[in-house]
């Protein structure tokens, strides 16, 4: 069942020309849309479903800097800022605050942890606190235990994910920028190694610019190209529940279970890290590239089904561009959640929080969290007049707007104001995955 979404109108008419081109309508895409017709560019952006409506509404809405990897945390930081700007330039309610992040632990391993990571981010200037036992009790007193410590980063904060991607791609539409859903881009033209055209299924766009935002697809689309992609998507379930008389925190982690209040008072629940690894040939290929990641999270990874082989986001094929393409057969990922991790976290939820044990549920849906090896985004121009913003790896929601700010940089043949050293493809291609390091 999908996420909920809020509707973006369609401009009529696909333009002969643009300067950029933007591919895919997730929040990267859209805020790349959004610097770029800021700054007076014609963009155009192209999205073959709906604004929005794959894994951009299917997260938690989390925007934090909270146990960021080190490469990370300058974007993560910089997102934050551009949140709040965006939302107040644009005139649009994407449902961000900085209600603050809350992570509670019994694991004294977890707990060292989330503390060095905490003592060396303060030195980077991110307000974060250690808490001890007491502390922890008083900020986790909705919960029906007592805690030995954790972390909150009062600066941290949330965005709605129904309300975030469609809001934006409004704000491009008000700057002169075009949105055409239901509008997939097939592939690129290219003249002397140049981009020179975006080919979609209603027609041909002429221009030297072009942004893949695609997610999940960026992998096969790149393929076409002869560019690889190292990108593997696993499959995660989410569900919501109707408002609760009683106040819980905003947005709270646990390793059994997290919770994230919604814009119209419920909450949405998940276990962090949990999900389905579904084959397809692509994931194959890049198997013995994503073994490490996998091996270290093999507690929360569990084998899955055919879903993703017979979407065809991870094809390893190519297909002609005046022919229908597997984003024509498939407008949007929209997997089957997985029954068994959602009765789990329903039950997880309503043991640590009495006051959800009659909440209603609302709704629930799955997504596909298109990853590197690293977890790590790759945000880069992979060939002339093509850049590459994707392999969010479950951060994307949160760092939208860093990421795409820095491809609008890079499509405008600008020196980003953030290096994108750490999110060069490059770094995947030699085989040699950095780690983090604070």
């Amino acid at each position: 069942m999908p996420a909920p979404l809020q509707p973006v109108q369609s401009n009529l008419s696909l333009p002969k020309q643009a300067d950029v081109v933007v591919i895919g309508g997730g929040i990267v895409g859209v805020c790349t849309a959004y610097f770029l017709a800021k700054r007076g560019e014609t963009v155009a952006l192209v999205e073959k479903g709906r604004i929005g409506a794959e894994q951009s509404s299917r997260n938690w809405g989390w925007c934090r800097q909270m146990n960021r990897d080190a490469r990370e945390l300058p974007l993560a930081t910089r997102s934050l800022e551009l949140w709040e700007n965006i939302q107040a330039e644009a005139g649009e309610n994407l449902g961000f605050s900085r209600c603050g992040l809350l992570y509670l632990s019994d694991d004294e391993a977890e707990l060292d942890g989330w503390a060095t990571w905490c003592h060396w981010a303060k030195g980077e200037g991110i307000q974060t606190e250690v808490l001890d036992g007491a502390q922890a009790a008083h900020w986790g007193k909705a919960s029906a235990k007592p805690w030995k410590g954790g972390i909150i980063s009062p600066t941290d904060g949330v965005a709605d994910p129904s309300a975030a991607a469609p809001g934006i791609a409004r704000a491009v539409q008000k700057h002169g920028g075009t949105i055409h859903q239901f509008c997939a881009a097939r592939g690129v033209e290219r003249t002397a190694g140049a981009v020179s055209a975006v080919v979609t299924e209603q027609g041909t766009i002429e221009t030297s610019r072009v942004v893949m935002a695609g997610g999940a697809w960026a992998s096969s689309f790149c393929n076409q190209l002869g560019i690889s992609v190292p990108q593997s998507a696993v499959r995660s379930s989410i569900l919501s529940i109707a408002s609760v008389a009683s106040e819980l925190p905003a947005a709270v982690h646990t390793k059994d279970v997290s919770l994230t209040r919604r814009g119209d008072g419920g909450y949405t629940l998940a276990i962090s890290g949990l999900a389905r690894v579904d084959p397809t040939l692509q994931s194959m290929r890049h198997l013995n590239r994503f073994l490490p990641i996998f091996l270290r999270r093999r507690a929360f990874l569990k084998p899955g089904g055919l879903q993703a082989f017979w979407s065809g986001h991870e094809t390893i094929g190519k297909w002609d561009l005046d022919k229908p393409s597997p984003m024509e057969r498939t407008r949007i990922l929209d997997p089957r959640p997985d029954a068994t991790a959602i009765a789990e976290t329903l039950r997880r939820a309503r043991l640590l929080f009495p006051e959800l044990g009659t909440a209603v549920v609302q709704n629930a849906w799955a997504g596909y969290i298109d990853s590197t090896p690293d977890g790590v985004p790759v945000i880069d121009e992979v060939a002339p007049g093509f850049v590459l913003a994707a392999g969010m790896s479950g951060h994307g929601f949160g760092i939208g707007p860093g990421v795409g700010q820095m491809a609008a940089d890079l499509a405008q043949g600008k020196t980003p104001a953030l290096s994108h050293r750490p999110y060069r493809l490059a770094r995947l291609q030699k085989g040699a995955l950095d780690v983090a390091e604070f």
